[in-house]
């Protein structure tokens, strides 16, 4: 479930408190009249099992709440409530396919910041598949494939694609563009300096390397590898699965391009550093053709899985709530339809 804290203003209160109780994917609606204080407004909470979420705030956003008040989404472990079981009875669908849309777009789109801490992470993890591919250690690769914070960016680029928001795609290809550049031109800086001091060697590049030479020699099975990497990856996003992304982040080798890409050039192998490149723009490419079919198949899906569900109102025939006559001259109504039976 989804927990909301909803501030809105008085004269809108009633509306949404029509909304909330009409809906069958909500439970636990709690008003707390004029406690809000900035914006001013009632506080609503409540409850909403994920497969109604969108539904609901999407509603919420037609009645302009995010504009005069704003909405508050929060995850919900654990529940005890016939309330929440009947809620999650009345939605159809299940709660770990549901996409919540404004859920994603929030939780991608904080992954597209060119922050100090992003540039680390993908610096050191292209340091580390440099030093890797040299010592020939698939050990070290997979520290670095999980490392790498790539796959924020690119996650965000999907949704950003799909959803047309051009703001959100220049973040992202700016984030990865400055982020691998940034990170190539380090572990070039690095690879000198290590093999000035005698750590590393030409000769380890040009030596037989039959656990990593994968990197720089790409296929078919390179495409394939990164679209099922992609497809698994927003599927993780979209369903809260954070665990899965690890696997997704080991199967596709975006870093350790990028580190072989560096350590080829440091070294003058332009040949191998080529080959690297042509890795790393098609892991790019699959992931995000994936990840954005993969949201289209998602919307048209779980879009019919919708249509099934439709708010109380709809089902009555009536038309959308409205704030109630029988409101006190602050808008605020006198009593909320008590939906759950009285339980």
């Amino acid at each position: 479930m989804l927990h909301l804290r909803i501030i809105v203003p008085v004269d809108r209160s009633a509306a949404v408190q029509e909304l909330l109780a009409a809906d069958p994917a909500v439970a636990h609606v709690i008003v707390l009249p004029g406690a809000a204080r900035m914006p001013a407004g009632d506080v609503v909470l409540c409850d909403v099992v994920r497969e109604g979420a969108d539904e609901v705030l999407e509603a919420l956003r037609d009645l302009g709440v995010h504009h005069s008040g704003g909405v508050v989404g929060d995850g919900v472990d654990v529940t005890l409530s016939a309330a929440a079981d009947r809620a999650a009875r009345a939605a159809p669908g299940l709660g770990t396919d549901a996409v919540v849309w404004d859920e994603i777009a929030q939780k991608t789109g904080e992954e597209t910041q060119l922050s100090v801490t992003y540039l680390l992470l993908i610096t050191l993890a292209t340091v580390i598949a440099g030093i890797a591919v040299l010592l020939d250690q698939p050990i070290l690769i997979i520290g670095a494939m999980v490392v790498g914070p790539e796959f924020g960016p690119l996650a965000a680029l999907c949704v950003a694609l799909l959803r047309w928001r051009r703001s959100v795609i220049r973040r992202s290809l700016l984030a990865l563009g400055v982020g691998f550049l940034t990170a190539v031109a380090v572990t070039v800086l690095s690879t000198w300096t290590l093999t000035a001091v005698d750590l590393l060697d030409r000769s380890m590049l040009l030596a037989e390397r039959p656990m990593t030479d994968f990197i720089w020699r790409p296929d078919a099975l390179s495409w394939v590898v990164g679209f099922l990497a992609g497809v698994a990856g927003m599927l993780s996003v979209t369903s809260n699965r954070s665990g899965s992304l690890v696997g997704v982040l080991i199967s596709v080798t975006t870093v350790p391009a990028a580190g072989n890409v560096a350590v080829a050039l440091g070294y003058g192998v332009f040949e191998e550093a080529f080959g690297s490149l042509v890795q790393l723009l098609i892991n790019l490419c699959a992931i995000v053709a994936a990840g954005v079919l993969t949201l289209l198949v998602q919307r048209i899906w779980w879009g019919r899985v919708s249509a099934f569900r439709a708010p109380a109102w709809i089902r009555r025939g009536s038309s959308a709530p409205a704030p109630r006559n029988d409101a006190d001259p602050a808008g605020r109504p006198h009593s909320v339809p008590d939906r759950t039976g009285g339980g």
